[in-house]
C-alpha cells in the first residue's frame, strides 16, 4: 500500500459518509466495524473461539452483538476477554487488505484509532468533526440511542478536541459540500507527497 490514512472521529461526526467520499476519489477503504461484522457472521473466523468462551453469544451460527452486550453488562471481565479474541482477527483482516491493495491509497475507517494505538501504523490521520450540538442532533435523529446512551459512548472515547489535536487533517462535516472539498484537498496533498517521494 502506497499510503495509509487513518480516518477517525466520534459517533455522529460523519465518518462513514466521509469514507465514501474518499472511495469516490479512488481510495480503497477498510472499515473496522465491517470487519467485525464479517468475523462475527456465520462461518466467520470469530465464531468458533467465541463459542468456546461465550456459548450464549452464538445465535443461528453467528456471534450476536445483542447477546454480547448483555454478557458485557453482566460480567466485568467479559470485554477484555472478547477483545483478546477479536483484536488479533481484526488485525489479520486489516493486514490481508493491505497485502491485496499494494498500489493504492488506503483509508482505514477506525472509530477508536487513537484509543487502540492504531495511529502508529498510519502514514497520516484525518479526524472528522462537527459541533457537539450537531453531533448530538445527528445521533438522536437516528432513533437508535437516547441521550444517556450517547453519554455512555462518549465517556469511553477520547474527547473530540484531543482527537483533532493529534490528527494531521481535520475534516469538518457540517455540510456535504464542505466535507467533499476538504476530502478532495486531502487526497490531492497525499498524491502530491507520493509523486515527490
Amino acid at each position: 500500500m502506497r499510503f495509509k490514512l487513518g480516518l477517525t472521529g466520534s459517533i455522529g461526526m460523519g465518518k462513514s459518509t466521509t469514507a465514501a467520499m474518499f472511495a469516490k476519489l479512488g481510495c480503497v477503504v477498510w472499515d473496522a466495524d465491517a470487519a467485525v461484522h464479517r468475523l462475527y457472521s456465520a462461518g466467520g473466523p470469530a465464531v468458533s473461539p467465541m463459542s468456546e468462551a461465550f456459548p450464549t453469544a452464538i445465535v443461528e451460527g453467528a456471534v450476536s452483538r445483542d447477546a454480547l452486550r448483555g454478557i458485557i453488562a453482566n460480567d466485568p471481565t467479559a470485554l477484555p476477554r472478547i477483545e483478546a479474541i477479536v483484536h488479533p482477527l481484526v488485525l489479520k483482516d486489516r493486514a490481508d487488505f493491505v497485502a491485496q491493495n499494494t498500489d493504492k491509497i488506503g483509508v482505514f475507517d477506525i472509530p477508536l484509532l487513537f484509543e487502540t494505538g492504531g495511529n502508529a501504523e498510519m502514514d497520516a490521520v484525518a479526524c472528522v468533526s462537527v459541533s457537539p450540538e450537531l453531533q448530538k442532533q445527528r445521533v438522536l435523529d437516528r432513533g437508535t440511542m437516547s441521550e444517556a446512551d450517547l453519554a455512555r459512548v462518549l465517556a469511553r472515547q477520547m474527547p473530540n478536541e484531543d482527537k483533532c489535536a493529534r490528527s494531521d487533517y481535520v475534516i469538518m462535516t457540517d455540510t456535504v459540500a464542505h466535507a467533499e472539498a476538504q476530502v478532495q484537498a486531502v487526497v490531492e496533498q497525499i498524491r502530491a507527497r507520493l509523486d515527490d517521494a
